[in-house]
C-alpha cells in the first residue's frame, strides 16, 4: 500500500477545503478538481463533503493511475471520477459525463509534486535528464524542440516574459550561438550554459536557472493560455451558489485569475447610471480577500508553498446571458495555438493545459 503522504504536502489544504466544502453539502453535488495530481486535496474535499462527488481531471496517465489507487485506499473510488485530460478540455469532459452544472471548480496550477520529483523528463535543474518537459508525453512540442527552432528573439520573450528572467535576451543569444555545433538535449547543459552568462553578481537566491526552466515549461505545456481559456468554461458550468477557487504560483497565472474574477466582481453597468439595473450587477462574491498566501510555519513545513496566491469566488446569481456568449468566445480564441511561435501542437487530446504546481 502506497503511503502517499510521504510523497507530497497539498499547498494550503485546509484553506482549499473551507472554500471548496460549503458548497458540496446537497446530496449529488459534484465537484470537478481540475488538476488532480495524487489527489491530496481530492481526497480532502470528499472527506469533508460525504454527498458529494468529485471529477478529477488530469493530463498524466501516472498521475491520473496513482491518484485512483489513492482513492481506492482511502475508500472513496466511488465517488471519484477520474478522467484522462487536460483541463482546458473542461466542457467536453462535463457533455460526454452528461453533466452540465457543478458546485465546485478547483484548480491548483503549475506542476504536480510528482513531476517536480521526476527525474526523467528534465523538469528540474537538480538532475540532468533529456530537456522535455511535457506533461503529457504524447504531446509533440519539448524543450529540446523550443531549444533548437526558435529564434533568438522568441527566446528571449518567452525566458523575459514567463520567466521574469533579468538576463532573458544574453541568454537567448547564447544558446542560438552555440545550437548549431551543440543542440541542447539534457538540462544539464543548459544549467551550465546559463551559469555561464548570468554575472553571479546579479543572481537571486538558488540557482541561476531556475528561471529559464520555469519558462520553458510554460512555453511547452501552454500554460498560461490554456487557464485563460479554462476559467470561461468553468464559470459558465457553475450552478448558483457554486465555487471557483484557484491556487496560483506565478505572477503571471494569479494576474489571468484576478482579471478573470474581476469580470464577475464588477457591475459593467456605464458609468453615471443613477441605479444600477439588477442584470447589470456582480454576479461573483469575493471569498477571499485579495490572495491567501502561505504563512511562514506553512512554507517552513512545505517550502514549494512559498509562493502560492488563493483566490476564490462564488457564483451569486445565473451569470447574463452576454456574459455566457462572451466567456465562450474567449474559451474558443486560440485553443491549442502557443502565442509567440505560432506553434500547432497536435491531436484533438494531445494539446493538454496546466498541472497544478506542488499539487496534492
Amino acid at each position: 500500500m502506497t503511503d502517499f503522504s510521504t510523497i507530497h504536502q497539498p499547498v494550503l489544504l485546509d484553506e482549499c477545503v473551507d472554500l471548496v466544502a460549503p458548497a458540496l453539502q446537497q446530496p449529488g453535488s459534484i465537484v470537478v478538481d481540475c488538476t488532480l495530481g495524487l489527489a491530496g486535496h481530492a481526497c480532502a474535499f470528499l472527506k469533508a463533503a460525504p454527498r458529494a462527488r468529485l471529477i478529477g481531471i488530469d493530463r498524466d496517465r501516472e498521475a491520473l493511475g496513482m491518484a485512483t489507487q489513492r482513492m481506492r485506499q482511502e475508500g472513496l473510488d466511488a465517488r471519484f471520477t477520474p478522467v484522462h485530460a487536460a483541463f482546458d478540455e473542461f466542457d467536453r469532459v462535463l457533455h460526454d459525463l452528461g453533466i452540465h452544472r457543478v458546485h465546485a471548480v478547483f484548480m491548483d496550477l503549475g506542476l504536480s509534486s510528482l513531476q517536480i520529483d521526476e527525474t526523467d523528463r528534465g523538469f528540474s535543474y537538480s538532475h540532468d535528464a533529456p530537456l522535455d518537459m511535457r506533461m503529457d508525453i504524447t504531446q509533440d512540442l519539448t524543450a529540446q524542440q523550443v531549444l533548437a527552432q526558435y529564434s533568438e528573439h522568441d527566446l528571449a520573450y518567452i525566458f523575459k516574459t514567463y520567466g521574469e528572467e533579468r538576463f532573458a535576451r544574453q541568454i537567448a543569444h547564447a544558446i542560438v550561438d552555440e545550437r548549431t555545433a551543440t543542440p541542447f538535449e539534457t538540462s544539464g547543459q543548459l544549467n551550465r550554459l546559463v551559469d555561464r552568462v548570468v554575472p553571479k553578481a546579479h543572481r537571486p537566491a538558488g540557482n541561476p536557472a531556475k528561471r529559464v526552466f520555469q519558462a520553458l515549461r510554460i512555453e511547452v505545456n501552454g500554460e498560461l493560455d490554456k487557464l485563460a481559456h479554462t476559467l470561461p468554461q468553468a464559470a459558465n458550468h457553475l450552478a448558483v451558489g457554486g465555487r471557483l477557487v484557484v491556487e496560483s504560483y506565478h505572477s503571471l497565472e494569479d494576474k489571468t485569475v484576478k482579471s478573470f474574477m474581476r469580470y464577475g466582481l464588477e457591475s459593467d453597468a456605464p458609468a453615471g447610471l443613477p441605479v444600477i439595473p439588477d442584470d447589470a450587477k456582480p454576479f461573483f462574491t469575493a471569498l477571499t480577500r485579495g490572495a491567501v498566501k502561505a504563512d511562514e510555519q506553512q512554507i517552513a513545513d512545505n517550502p514549494r508553498s512559498a509562493s502560492v496566491r488563493l483566490r476564490a469566488v462564488e457564483l451569486t446569481r445565473p451569470i447574463p446571458d452576454r456574459w455566457v456568449e462572451r466567456f465562450d468566445r474567449m474559451r474558443r480564441e486560440g485553443v491549442g495555438r502557443n502565442r509567440r511561435s505560432g506553434h500547432q501542437q497536435h491531436g484533438q487530446h494531445h494539446d493538454h493545459g496546466t498541472h497544478g504546481t506542488r499539487r496534492g
